[in-house]
């Protein structure tokens, strides 16, 4: 394994900035591991770890083994990262639990106590109010201001030589606080006036998916199959997938926002210009304009999506669902997964299970040219939602 770190080390020197090395969470463990006996800065274990991908989901356990061969906050930042972009992904194959899948008529007793969850208790939960705090990772902009909430912020970022730009690698921007509502397990958003867009960042205008939706969706979709076993929170938990097409979907997007690209670079030019175009003595003297208005949602109703449910076998309740939507490469937004997990919560005198942690991964064409010719850049922005402090409404 030493000679594989050292391998892995030497090659992640010669990458180019836009290349990312897969590896599973054992290597980059070993990697991490070797780095920390060599002492090496800060800054250099950032740079690494910028460089790779992890194949496999990572852990908050296994994140809190890492503390101990952290350098400092730039590690800690791509480490959040990581964790961030690999929340979709399976565990460790070591990690599964080794126990036979169930049988057909043990799945449908599965699928027929989320059913029962899903359309009476989670459709049937209080309206509620709890404390919700967002972290925003973001690459292509650099943070406004030194970071709140976490050491190290984009800004302090530094990057070696072999990097193209510090800007096209995701840093932690920042976090703010906000009040989460809910009722029936729907979440209800405020009114947003924060010029996104216009700041270079993107804000996500449509709740998350609600497990009552979704679970309907998959069931008149017909589409629910056995996955595999997974621990939650100490417990093996049932994985199904699921895929939902158009015409069943109820899930909606809207993400804001994008430039009015039929505004930007209009040319205007004076008459002494056209007089010079036709053999006068005239000149160029307009201008070209190149204001933006950053007005443009983007806006889709009945996207299709596939995701994965996790259900305790026992009681029915669903501790972790993914969705993922099926965008279009030709739109200006690219990718929207999210991933919630939910536990139990004390609501007044109610013990309920409600959302704990949502991690959302994103992908946009910033500037509106997805569908131009040629080549567009595009902007990753991943969120890290957790909730506290649940009260009746």
């Amino acid at each position: 394994m030493k000679r594989f770190v050292c391998i892995l080390m030497v090659a992640l020197s010669a990458l180019p900035a836009w290349s990312a090395k897969k590896v599973t969470v054992a290597e980059l463990s070993d990697m991490l591991k070797s780095m920390h006996d060599q002492q090496k800065p800060d800054a250099d274990v950032a740079a690494a770890l910028k460089q790779v991908q992890l194949s496999e989901l990572l852990s908050r356990d296994m994140m809190n083994n890492w503390a101990a061969y952290s350098p400092g906050p730039l590690t800690n930042e791509q480490i959040y990262v990581l964790e961030a972009r690999s929340a979709n992904m399976p565990p460790p194959a070591a990690d599964l639990p080794n126990t036979a899948a169930p049988d057909a008529a043990a799945q449908k007793a599965i699928l027929d106590k989320a059913s029962a969850y899903a359309t009476k208790t989670w459709a049937q939960l209080p309206a509620l109010t709890a404390t919700k705090t967002t972290l925003r990772f973001q690459d292509n902009v650099e943070a406004p201001a030194t970071s709140s909430g976490m050491a190290g912020g984009a800004k302090e970022v530094a990057v070696g030589s072999s990097f193209v730009s510090p800007f096209q690698f995701v840093h932690y921007i920042g976090s703010t606080e906000s009040v989460y509502t809910s009722d029936h397990g729907i979440e209800k958003l405020p009114e947003d006036k924060t010029k996104w867009g216009a700041n270079r960042m993107i804000g996500l205008q449509e709740p998350d998916p609600s497990v009552g939706t979704v679970f309907q969706d998959a069931q008149n979709g017909g589409t629910i199959n056995w996955l595999r076993w997974e621990n939650v929170n100490g417990k093996a938990a049932a994985v199904f997938s699921f895929q939902v097409p158009k015409k069943k979907s109820h899930i909606n997007t809207n993400v804001c926002c994008f430039p009015n690209v039929d505004q930007t670079g209009v040319a205007r030019f004076s008459s002494a210009a056209i007089a010079g175009a036709t053999g006068g003595s005239g000149g160029a003297t307009g201008n070209f304009q190149t204001n933006t208005d950053y007005v443009n949602h983007f806006k889709a109703n009945g996207v299709p999506y596939h995701g994965e449910f996790f259900i305790d076998p026992d009681t029915g309740i669903v501790v972790r669902m993914i969705t993922q939507l099926e965008l279009k490469q030709s739109e200006v937004v690219h990718q929207l997964d999210t991933r919630v997990d939910y536990g139990p919560a004390k609501v007044g005198d109610k013990d309920l299970i409600l959302p704990m942690k949502t991690v959302i991964n994103t992908e946009v064409v910033p500037n509106g040219d997805s569908q131009a010719a040629g080549k567009f850049s595009t902007r990753a922005t991943l969120f890290t939602i957790e909730y506290k402090d649940f009260k009746p409404k």
